[in-house]
């Protein structure tokens, strides 16, 4: 491989560096929203489990069931951002692909 080549290289490794600081810091903060969004979830379920059973059948406590339904797919969904991206295969293979 050639030097221009090998410092193309190089320069996208350190890019991929950055991304995955980047990452990283974005994942800091999805499990700090996630971890808000629990307790307002858990304290939600804790309110429709205390309400009497009339109250749960009503308007106010199907709201309820479905806020507490999207903050489980919120919740989940934030989950999801540490497990989708994982750059230290792609960097590893920049590095060898570098340097032989």
């Amino acid at each position: 491989m050639n030097k221009e080549r090998r410092k193309i290289i190089n320069t996208q490794w350190h890019a991929m560096e950055e991304l995955k600081a980047m990452h990283a810091a974005v994942v800091a903060k999805a499990e700090e929203i996630k971890a808000e969004l629990e307790n307002v979830r858990d304290e939600e379920q804790e309110s429709f489990d205390n309400m009497p059973e009339g109250l749960q059948q009503s308007d106010r406590g199907q709201t309820s069931e479905q806020a507490i339904a999207n903050l489980d797919t919120a919740i989940n969904a934030l989950d999801e951002i540490a497990a989708d991206i994982d750059l230290d295969e792609a960097m590893e293979a920049l590095d060898n692909a570098e340097h032989g």
